[in-house]
C-alpha cells in the first residue's frame, strides 16, 4: 500500500491511501475543468499529480523516516511521455506539466531560474511499478474541441497560457479540498464549504432586487432624477437577453451605475444560466459601502467580501458573536480561497493579480470565474502599464470561459478595437445605457472652470475663506499639508485635512464627520488628495482640483452637487496649475493629453470627449508602454518586460508564469509600512506579535488598516533616529512608531520630521 497523507499516532489502516487521492483529485479536477472543455485534461493531471508519492523515498518521508522529495515533478515527466497524438494533445499535456510540475510552489517558468524545463530532465527517484496497476491514465482527445483561438496570432501563447493557469486553479482546488476533507474526517471536523448556487436562488434574488427598488421609490419619490434613474436601469435591464460578451454600462455620477450593473448582472445570469456576479472596484476605500449595498439589497449569507483591508479580528470575536456567528465568519474566510460564494465583491488587485498569479493560494479561484457575470466598477483605473494585459485576459474571460464583462464608469475608457490594439468588439447595442450623451446633459450637475492663471497657496485659502463649504484636491501628499498648515494659520473653520498620511481608520472616522458636517451644513472646508474621489459620497457646493487628467478631473466633479440639490450653476469646478507645486512625473502627461483636447471639445465631460482625451493617453504612450512590468533579476538590476511577450509557442510552450506574477502588480507604491499603535486594537496585536500568540499573516490584516506607507528612505530614517523600531523576532516586516509626537489624526505622520534624533536615543 502506498499514501498520500499520514495522521499522527494513528494506525496506518486510517491513512489516506495514494491511489484513492489520486482517482478522488482527478474526478474533482475533471468536474471542474468540464465548465470549459477541460474535464478529461484536468482527470489526467489530476490523476498524475502526486506520481511522485509511488516512490520508496516519498514513503519514508511519510512515515517521518527522511526529508521530503520532490514529488510533483515525475507526474510532469509522465504526462509529457504518455501523450503522443494529436499536436494539440501535445501542447495539452505540455501545459499540463505545467500544473502538476507547479501544483506545490506554483507555476514555474520554461527558462530562467528554476526552470521547468531543467526539473523534466533531472533524475527522479525510482517510481515502483504499482502506479501502473492502481491508476489507468486516459491519454486521448486532451485539448478542448470548442477552444476560440484570437484572430492575432500574436496572442496565441498568452491564450494557451492562461488555459494552464485556469486548469492549474482546477487542480490545485481539487487538491486541497480532498486533502481537507480527509483530515476534517479523519479529526471530526466539520469544513462548510457550500453555498448555494445563483441558478438557484437567482429568481429569488431579483425579486429582492425589486422590491428593494419599490421601496426606494416609495421613499423618494418620483422625482425627475429618480425617473432617469428608473429609466436607465429598465433600459439596461431589456439588453439581458443578449448574448454573453463585453458590455458597457457609460452612465455619469449620480445615474446609479452601481445598482443598474447589479440589476442587469442577476437578469443577464438568469437569462444564461451563470453561475456567480463578481463586482470588482479599484478602490479599498469603497469596497465596504458597495458591500453594504448588495448585503441590504440581497440579503445576508450572499454576499462575499474579499479585499486586503477586511478587519478579521472584528468579524470573528468569539466574545461579540455565538457560535452560529462564527461558523459563518469561518465560512466566509474560506470562501475567500475559492470564490464559491454566488455574489462577490472584490478589489481589482484581487481579480487582475490573481488572473496574472502563479501561486496555488491566488490561483485557486480562478476556475470560478467560469461562467461569471464580471462587474468593472471604474473602468478607467486599470494602470496603463498594465492596460493590455488586463484587457486581453477580460476578453479571453469572454471568449473561452463563458464569462460577460461590464465596464461600469462615468468616464468609459477607449478600449474598442481597431483603435485600442486587441480591444473589445463593441458594437452600439453592447451599451447598456440609453443615449449617453444626452444623459450627460440630463444629469449634467456642475459648471467645469479652467483657471487661466495658476493659483498660490494664499489664493486657494482665500477662495476656502469666501467658501462655507468647499473641497480641494491636490496632486500629493506633500502639497496637501503644506495648503492645510497655510489655511490653519489663517483660521479657517471647520477645516479637514485628508490624505493618505493618516491610516484607514482615522479617514473613516474624518469622512464620517465630513459628511455629518455638509449634512447639518456647518462650515466644513476639506483639503485632501485624490483618494476622494472615486466613489466616496461627498456632496460639496464648491470644488478646485489640482490639473490631472480628464478622467480625474471628471471624478472629483462628482463630489461637487452630487445629490443634485442646487444648479449647475452655482456648483462650480475650477480646475487650477498650483503655483506652489508642480505636478508629480506621472500626471504631467494626462495634464498635457488634456490640454490638446480641450480647443475641440465644448463639453469636456461629453462622452466624445472622454473617448478623444483616452485615445490622445493611450497613443501619447505607445503600445509597449502600454504593456510593461518590472522584473527582479537575481544577478542584476530590475528590468522591464512585456506581459503579453512572456508566453510564447514555439517547439515548446514557453511560458514565463513565475516572473509574470512576480512582477505583476496593480499598485507599485515603492513605500514601506509604519504601524500607528496609538489605539487597543493595533497595541493588543502587536502584544500578541511580541509573544507569538499571533501568525505574522493574521496580525498584519489586523494591522491593514494601522499603518502609513511611507517613502522607504524616510521609514530607514525612523528607525536610525529612534522614532520607530521592528518588532523583535520578525525581521524587518513589521514597524511601529514609537515617538507618537510625530502623529496626529488631523495631519497623519509627519515623517519628514525622522531626521530629528529622538530624546529617547540622546
Amino acid at each position: 500500500m502506498h499514501f498520500a497523507h499520514s495522521l499522527d499516532g494513528k494506525d496506518r489502516r486510517d491513512w489516506q491511501s495514494l491511489a484513492g487521492h489520486l482517482r478522488e483529485v482527478s474526478s474533482l479536477t475533471a468536474e471542474r475543468g468540464a465548465k470549459f472543455g477541460a474535464e478529461r485534461l484536468g482527470a489526467l493531471i489530476g490523476l498524475l499529480h502526486d506520481l511522485g508519492k509511488y516512490s520508496a523515498d516519498f514513503q519514508a518521508y511519510i512515515e517521518g523516516k527522511s526529508s521530503s522529495p520532490d514529488h510533483a515533478t515525475a507526474g510532469a515527466r509522465e504526462i509529457r511521455r504518455v501523450v503522443a497524438g494529436t499536436t494539440s494533445d501535445r501542447i495539452a499535456a505540455a501545459i499540463g506539466a505545467y500544473c502538476i510540475a507547479g501544483h506545490h510552489a506554483g507555476l514555474p517558468d520554461w527558462r530562467g531560474e528554476r526552470p521547468l524545463s531543467q526539473r523534466l530532465e533531472k533524475p527522479l527517484p525510482t517510481l515502483d511499478e504499482a502506479w501502473s496497476h492502481e491508476i489507468e491514465p486516459r491519454t486521448e482527445r486532451l485539448f478542448p474541441n470548442g477552444f476560440k483561438r484570437h484572430t492575432d496570432k500574436a496572442l496565441a501563447g498568452f491564450q494557451l497560457a492562461m488555459f494552464g493557469r485556469m486548469l492549474f486553479s482546477c487542480l490545485v482546488d481539487a487538491d486541497f479540498c480532498d486533502t481537507e476533507r480527509f483530515y476534517a474526517v479523519a479529526e471530526g471536523k466539520n469544513v462548510d464549504r457550500e453555498w448555494p448556487a445563483l441558478a438557484a436562488i437567482v429568481e429569488e434574488l431579483r425579486a429582492r432586487f425589486d422590491a428593494h427598488l419599490a421601496g426606494l421609490s416609495a421613499n423618494a419619490g418620483q422625482t425627475e432624477l429618480n425617473q432617469l434613474r428608473a429609466d436607465i436601469l429598465a433600459h439596461a435591464r431589456a439588453k439581458a437577453t443578449q448574448q454573453r460578451g463585453i458590455f458597457t454600462l457609460n452612465v455619469p455620477t449620480g445615474g446609479g451605475k452601481t445598482l443598474t450593473s447589479l440589476g442587469f448582472a442577476l437578469d443577464h445570469a438568469k437569462a444564461h444560466g451563470l453561475q456567480r456576479v463578481v463586482y470588482a472596484i479599484p478602490f479599498t476605500s469603497i469596497i465596504d459601502q458597495t458591500a453594504v449595498i448588495f448585503r441590504t439589497v440581497l440579503g445576508e449569507g450572499i454576499v462575499l467580501e474579499h479585499h486586503s483591508a477586511i478587519d478579521n479580528e472584528r468579524r470573528t470575536s468569539p466574545t461579540s458573536r455565538d457560535e452560529g456567528e462564527r461558523d459563518a465568519a469561518a465560512k466566509m474566510r474560506l470562501a475567500m480561497e475559492d470564490w464559491a460564494a454566488p455574489v462577490i465583491v472584490t478589489t481589482n488587485v484581487q481579480l487582475f493579480e490573481s488572473l496574472f498569479a502563479n501561486r496555488p493560494s491566488r490561483c485557486r479561484k480562478l476556475h470560478n470565474l467560469v461562467n461569471a457575470v464580471i462587474v468593472l466598477d471604474e473602468a478607467q483605473a486599470i494602470p496603463l502599464p498594465l492596460l493590455r494585459p488586463c484587457v486581453a485576459a477580460l476578453d479571453e474571460l469572454t471568449r473561452n470561459y463563458g464569462c460577460s464583462v461590464i465596464l461600469c464608469t462615468a468616464t468609459q475608457p477607449a478600449l474598442a478595437a481597431p483603435h485600442f490594439p486587441g480591444g473589445f468588439t463593441l458594437p452600439p447595442e453592447r451599451e447598456l445605457a440609453p443615449d449617453p450623451a444626452l444623459l450627460g446633459q440630463a444629469l449634467k450637475r456642475v459648471t467645469l472652470s479652467l483657471c487661466k492663471k495658476p493659483l498660490t497657496d494664499a489664493e486657494l485659502t482665500a477662495d476656502l475663506h469666501r467658501a462655507e463649504q468647499g473641497l480641494v484636491i491636490v496632486n500629493s501628499r506633500k502639497h496637501a499639508l503644506d495648503l492645510y498648515n497655510a489655511a490653519k494659520a489663517e483660521g479657517l473653520a471647520g477645516l479637514v485635512h485628508l490624505s493618505t498620511r493618516q491610516t484607514a481608520t482615522d479617514r473613516r472616522r474624518l469622512l464620517a464627520a465630513i459628511r455629518d458636517n455638509l449634512n447639518r451644513c456647518q462650515p466644513c472646508r476639506v483639503i485632501a488628495t485624490s483618494l476622494v474621489e472615486a466613489g466616496v459620497d461627498l456632496d460639496f457646493p464648491r470644488v478646485w482640483r489640482a490639473q490631472a487628467g480628464l478622467d480625474q478631473i471628471a471624478q472629483a466633479a462628482g463630489r461637487c452637487n452630487r445629490e443634485g440639490r442646487r444648479t449647475a450653476a452655482d456648483s462650480i469646478v475650477t480646475v487650477f496649475a498650483p503655483a506652489d507645486a508642480k505636478p508629480p512625473p506621472e500626471i504631467k502627461p494626462l495634464i498635457d493629453a488634456m490640454a490638446r483636447i480641450i480647443p475641440y471639445e465644448d463639453d469636456l465631460f461629453a462622452p466624445k470627449a472622454i473617448e478623444r482625451y483616452f485615445r490622445e493617453v493611450y497613443w501619447q504612450r505607445g503600445d509597449a508602454r502600454l504593456d510593461r512590468i518590472s522584473v527582479r533579476k537575481a544577478d542584476g538590476p530590475a528590468e522591464t518586460m512585456s506581459v503579453l511577450g512572456a508566453f510564447l509557442l514555439g517547439k515548446e510552450p514557453d511560458f514565463a508564469y513565475r516572473t509574470v506574477a512576480e512582477g505583476f502588480r496593480l499598485i507599485e507604491s515603492g513605500m514601506a509600512p509604519v504601524i500607528i499603535a496609538a489605539e487597543e486594537t493595533p497595541r493588543a496585536t502587536i502584544e500578541r506579535l511580541r509573544h507569538g500568540s499571533i501568525a505574522p499573516a493574521a496580525a498584519a490584516r489586523d494591522l491593514q488598516t494601522f499603518i502609513v506607507q511611507v517613502p522607504p528612505l524616510w521609514r530607514d530614517k525612523l528607525i536610525h533616529n529612534g522614532h520607530a523600531a521592528f518588532v523583535s523576532g520578525y525581521g524587518e516586516q513589521f514597524a511601529v512608531l514609537t515617538n507618537t509626537g510625530l502623529y496626529t489624526p488631523e495631519r497623519g505622520l509627519l515623517w519628514e520630521e525622522a531626521d530629528l534624533i529622538s530624546d529617547s536615543i540622546i
